[in-house]
């Protein structure tokens, strides 16, 4: 496991910002103790998502996951903190918003039933050299 200050990407997703739980989100970030380093509302072309999600690329759900993210505002966070990597991704919750427990931002504020999974409020980079890559995405 990584110590130390880290940082990582997250990305408030076009469902998050579409019901307006940007500021609930950004708020439980905060009371984690992280760092917003740098934050933009952005809308993704099809180039950026098909280099972020390029591991995915061939895959069932590829498809459906790149039209989703084109479909509306994207809030892209530059976040630090202790363990931010791991934390972030404890505080998300499960991908799959069923599975999400309770107290997480997917168990807690995602539209869990009748809906792709994709829909799920959040992405956090999962480790570090994918956090390198996907800011340099996001950020330059």
């Amino acid at each position: 496991m990584t110590s130390g200050v880290e940082e990582t990407l997250v990305l408030i997703k076009p469902d998050g910002v579409a019901r307006n739980l940007t500021g609930e989100i950004l708020r439980r970030i905060e009371a984690k103790g992280y760092s917003l380093v740098d934050i933009r509302m952005l809308q993704a072309d099809r180039e950026l998502l098909a280099h972020h999600y390029a591991e995915h690329e061939g895959k069932p759900f590829y498809e459906p996951l790149v039209e989703f993210m084109e479909s509306g505002p994207i809030v892209a966070i530059r976040l630090a903190g202790n363990r931010v990597i791991e934390g972030f991704r404890s505080l998300a919750g499960a991908t799959d918003p069923t599975t999400a427990l309770p107290g997480t931002i997917r168990g807690d504020l995602a539209r869990d039933w009748g809906l792709k999974v994709q829909q799920n409020l959040v992405h956090g980079s999962d480790s570090p050299e994918s956090a390198a890559r996907e800011l340099t995405l996001w950020f330059g």
